[in-house]
């Protein structure tokens, strides 16, 4: 059994670009969500995992992760995950002691960008970069099961502004 701490943000601004040391694209769909979990595929280059996450707001949710063949992955993605599927480009910023994975989205997600930080602890300390914007931790549209059945690009304009100026605060 794992448990995953994790915290997400808003981010401000283009300056994590420089500071980013390698990035990735992401494919993902979820071949279920109910109200207690979320059972995921992620292909990642040449690796693939099933992931399955406990549907929790609270910053450590339990989470099993199982690496699985890349030729399997692609099936499982475009036959039996509800689409749209997510794509993202996962760019890896080391801040402090810690290494930040913001988000990049793509396609029905277009223009939205996200920062996540894993912890050891819930109230492990962490130092905040200056283009991290609001924490939206706690708020359900930013997590990627929501954004698969609800795409950014379908949000209402006032939620896309709302998130856009947060971006060039």
């Amino acid at each position: 059994m794992g448990v995953e701490i994790e915290r997400k943000f808003l981010v401000r601004g283009d300056a994590w670009r420089a500071q980013a040391v390698r990035s990735q694209r992401l494919r993902q769909g979820y071949l279920a969500n109910t109200s207690r979990s979320s059972v995921r595929v992620r292909l990642a280059g040449d690796r693939a995992w099933l992931s399955v996450k406990s549907m929790t707001r609270e910053l450590a949710r339990l989470e099993f992760e199982y690496e699985i063949a890349v030729a399997d992955a692609g099936p499982l993605l475009d036959a039996l995950c509800e689409p749209p599927l997510l794509d993202k480009v996962r760019h890896y910023v080391p801040f402090g002691r810690h290494e930040w994975e913001v988000d990049e989205f793509l396609g029905d997600n277009a223009g939205l960008v996200v920062a996540e930080l894993e912890l050891d602890a819930a109230d492990e300390p962490y130092e905040a970069p200056a283009w991290l914007g609001r924490e939206v931790t706690h708020e359900d549209r930013y997590y990627n099961f929501n954004l698969a059945a609800r795409p950014y690009g379908r949000w209402t304009a006032a939620e896309r502004a709302a998130v856009d100026a947060e971006a060039t605060a």
